[in-house]
């Protein structure tokens, strides 16, 4: 397990909102909730495709988590 002390801050927020996400839908994974800042749009586009929601039905979760 990686020390939270050494993540910076928005990974160790996305950390949070990850655990918060796999426990809200099961269905997700490790992989489908890998977040890169440079790869953002294809995360979300997985997630959409995975849940059947649209983006910002996907901005709104993320954002409440």
């Amino acid at each position: 397990m990686i020390a939270k002390k050494n993540m910076p801050a928005p990974a160790l927020d996305w950390a949070g909102k990850k655990a918060k996400f796999k426990l809200k839908y099961p269905v997700l994974t490790d992989a489908d909730l890998n977040f890169e800042e440079d790869k953002k749009t294809r995360m979300l586009d997985k997630l959409q495709v995975k849940l059947g929601k649209t983006t910002k039905e996907l901005q709104a979760i993320i954002g409440t988590l």
